[in-house]
């Protein structure tokens, strides 16, 4: 199906013996690191950032307890959280976080589960094939959608992912979330957090990882909590036991050491390190404020591309929908008409000439996702290098087109 007269002529492209050719960029991106997770390192990044990092010693020692205490206040800080609020470093990322929330705080009523893209698909697994609570209600909506926000009924707990990693779709504000709401609200916010804007007062349970939207190193993960969290955790035992590396409370008292740098369990002190030195670029670039601002700019490159191409379109239907970060992006024209093997086959021959061509790593989709490309936009990565990638994506799909015609690019 792969017709050079179905695709029009592209921006610089011409006509050569009926099909279409476009020029082989000649500008390549500074950084080739596109991955959504564990993302590009923050610009001018090295080795060297680590060398303060406090290796061989124990986390709690009075030095380790320091590192980890500063990197709870600076989040708290930067993230202009309630002072009220709980924040605590623990293990297994923002996927260890997120459980942890869903272990201690879930069960005392029915829970609203929000899945629109794997994340929440997998957190609504939990709450139906493992915590199995009664009476949930499942919004389950296909990727590039978002269920119906005003059908969800918040005397029931509530859980969803702020933004879509694999979807590309995410809320648009918390204004669907009551101030009176009955249950407690768990947000996953991994690929939101310092990159849109979220309000505290609505959020109850917050989760990140470092190595999403701030390019840390992974394996770890942050727990925000609100009053209303910290009180269910003291007044309410869930009926199924807690492993040791998820109990959040003693005696029916929350273990405020976590919040404290008073971890769990030993965290790499190399990573909190690392983690210290983005807080201070982000502190660098104006706050949380300056993070958001940087990752739009990198969005609205690609909605400008997008917009002048026609073999590409966001996978998130709605455009007020479009997520900042994590840009999700489906087949159309003829390419759309391919079964979804045929058309994941040629996400990736996309991506592997990009690798080859030392352009871009890791912009396929998700591999549970639709078939597509996925360019991670948040604030570690330079205009620049978005701006001298897409050029390369245009390039890189008339080589496979031309060359599914029958002739060499």
């Amino acid at each position: 199906i792969f017709h050079s007269w179905d695709t029009p002529p592209q921006r610089g492209a011409t006509i050569c013996k009926g099909r279409i050719m476009i020029e082989k960029p000649k500008n390549k991106p500074e950084c080739l690191n596109f991955s959504s997770g564990p993302c590009t390192k923050r610009p001018g990044w090295s080795v060297e950032v680590l060398k303060n990092a406090l290796l061989g010693r124990s986390h709690r020692s009075p030095e380790g307890k320091i590192k980890l205490s500063d990197a709870i206040n600076k989040t708290k800080e930067l993230l202009a959280i309630p002072e009220d609020y709980k924040v605590g470093i623990v293990p297994a990322s923002d996927t260890g976080a997120i459980e942890m929330a869903m272990w201690n705080l879930l069960g005392s009523r029915p829970v609203e589960v929000l899945s629109w893209e794997v994340f929440g698909k997998d957190w609504k697994k939990d709450v139906e094939e493992q915590l199995k609570i009664p009476g949930s209600v499942y919004h389950d909506v296909e990727f590039g959608l978002l269920p119906d926000l005003e059908n969800v009924n918040f005397e029931n707990d509530v859980i969803f992912t702020w933004n879509g990693t694999t979807s590309g779709a995410r809320v648009p504000n918390a204004n669907w979330i009551p101030d009176d709401r009955k249950g407690v609200t768990l947000c996953d916010a991994t690929s939101a957090v310092f990159a849109q804007e979220l309000d505290w007062s609505k959020l109850d349970a917050t989760t990140f990882s470092w190595q999403k939207v701030l390019g840390g190193e992974a394996a770890h993960g942050i727990l925000i909590l609100s009053p209303k969290a910290v009180n269910l955790l003291e007044t309410y035992t869930p009926d199924w036991p807690i492993p040791k590396i998820f109990r959040l409370t003693k005696n029916k008292k929350l273990i405020d050491g976590v919040f404290r740098g008073e971890t769990l369990n030993t965290p790499s002190m190399l990573c909190v390190e690392d983690y210290l030195d983005v807080l201070e670029w982000v502190k660098s670039i104006g706050g949380y404020k300056g993070t958001i601002e940087r990752a739009n700019n990198n969005f609205s490159i690609i909605k400008q591309w997008i917009n002048q191409i026609d073999w590409l379109d966001f996978l998130c239907v709605d455009e007020e929908y479009l997520s900042n970060t994590s840009v999700c992006l489906k087949f159309t024209n003829d390419l759309s008409k391919l079964n979804e093997d045929d058309q994941r086959a040629f996400a990736k021959s996309i991506g592997k000439i990009l690798t080859e061509e030392e352009v871009a790593f890791d912009i396929v989709n998700h591999r549970s996702a639709p078939p597509g490309l996925r360019i991670w936009a948040g604030a570690t990565v330079e205009s620049e290098d978005i701006s001298k990638l897409l050029p390369w994506i245009d390039w890189a799909y008339q080589k496979l087109i031309n060359n599914a015609g029958g002739e060499n690019a």
